[in-house]
């Protein structure tokens, strides 16, 4: 069962953004790792759960589809859970627009939400969250002082933490999601639509969250594990670079074909007498041929038939791996004592 994120939150379902601001606030502060008593380990992954769901509670797209499919229709690309139905029209892996959920980290939300700066003022480096200051308060003008009241420590001429050279030479670490592919796409190349949310920093020094749409143009023989980079495509921070948006190839199961390296596997049930006498069937093959297959010798249990070029394209050499075709041999149930008779006359002592 998915997280509830308004029973971390402890809000309504019907909370607005005030108050989703507000339980955020109140919480993060409690758990942030700089801040919590007790063990670090524990406030660090309460922390994490309860950035998590503000980020998606905040997110009116996000909040639309949680509330329907939940935690987990909500990272499976806006998909329902397996079990749970599906939704009619639009693209492999995703909802209609193409809708993919981008994870963040906790430390960018909770900087995100305090304008870039740090709440606790002289506390050092807040866990691990990297170079801060410099930004720009999210809260018309009140600064922080008009959060906390007086007496919170704060920034006026805190400056920023570290070096201004240091900061402008590092990048957010990569944000990577996997990009379910079907066979057929790996096989024949296919171009897909991704639809990703990230938050930059307007004229006015502001962040704001907007939409992209990546095109990523899939090519024939691409592995799992093949990576397609989009530079600087992240969450965007004062003085550091965006990251980059990776996005990793994973192959989704086939019903009739295996794939191991460039070669595919096709399991054919072959009955008995086919097995023997021979016999011709077809395949329907991933780009949608039906390719001929000919059984001229006797076929035995875990034999199998190489048809050379009918594998999976080869992205360095042009060419294609091989296509074997593996026969489960099927036997028959019961036979009569005539046909018995008749086997034992005609067949061969082996």
């Amino acid at each position: 069962m998915g997280k509830d994120y308004y029973d971390i939150l402890g809000v309504s379902k019907q909370a607005d953004e005030a108050e989703l601001k507000k339980a955020y606030r109140k919480l993060a502060m409690k758990w942030h790792p700089d801040r919590a008593k007790g063990d670090k380990d524990t406030a660090t992954e309460k922390f994490k759960e309860i950035s998590e769901a503000y980020d998606v509670l905040n997110d009116t797209e996000k909040r639309k589809i949680y509330d329907q499919f939940g935690e987990e229709g909500l990272k499976n690309g806006g998909m329902p859970p397996p079990g749970a139905g599906g939704m009619g029209g639009g693209m492999p892996g995703g909802m209609p627009g193409g809708f993919q959920y981008t994870s963040r980290s906790a430390e960018d939300i909770f900087s995100e939400f305090f304008g870039g700066r740090s709440p606790f003022g002289g506390m050092g480096s807040m866990g691990g969250m990297g170079p801060m200051g410099g930004g720009h308060d999210d809260f018309g003008g009140g600064g922080f002082s008009s959060m906390f009241g007086p007496g919170m420590g704060g920034f006026s001429g805190g400056g920023p933490m570290g070096g201004m050279s240091q900061r402008q030479s590092q990048q957010q670490p990569p944000i990577e999601h996997n990009l379910p592919c079907t066979l057929e796409e790996l096989y024949k190349g296919s171009t897909r639509k991704m639809k990703i949310s990230r938050t930059v920093h307007n004229a006015a020094g502001r962040p704001e969250r907007i939409s992209e749409i990546l095109s990523i143009d899939i090519k024939p023989g691409w592995k799992k594990g093949t990576r397609i980079t989009f530079p600087e495509k992240g969450d965007q921070h004062p003085g550091v670079k965006a990251a980059d948006v990776v996005f990793v190839i994973a192959e989704k199961p086939h019903s009739h074909f295996r794939r191991e390296g460039s070669d595919l596997y096709y399991s054919h049930k072959l009955p008995l007498v086919d097995a023997l006498c021979g016999a011709s069937f077809t395949i329907a093959h991933l780009d949608g041929r039906q390719l001929p297959i000919a059984v001229n010798d006797v076929a035995g249990p875990n034999s199998q038939k190489v048809v050379r070029g009918e594998g999976m394209p080869q992205t360095k050499t042009g060419g294609k791996g091989d296509l074997r075709v593996q026969f489960n041999i099927i036997f028959p149930r019961r036979i009569t004592d005539e046909q018995k008779a008749a086997l034992r006359q005609w067949l061969p002592n082996m």
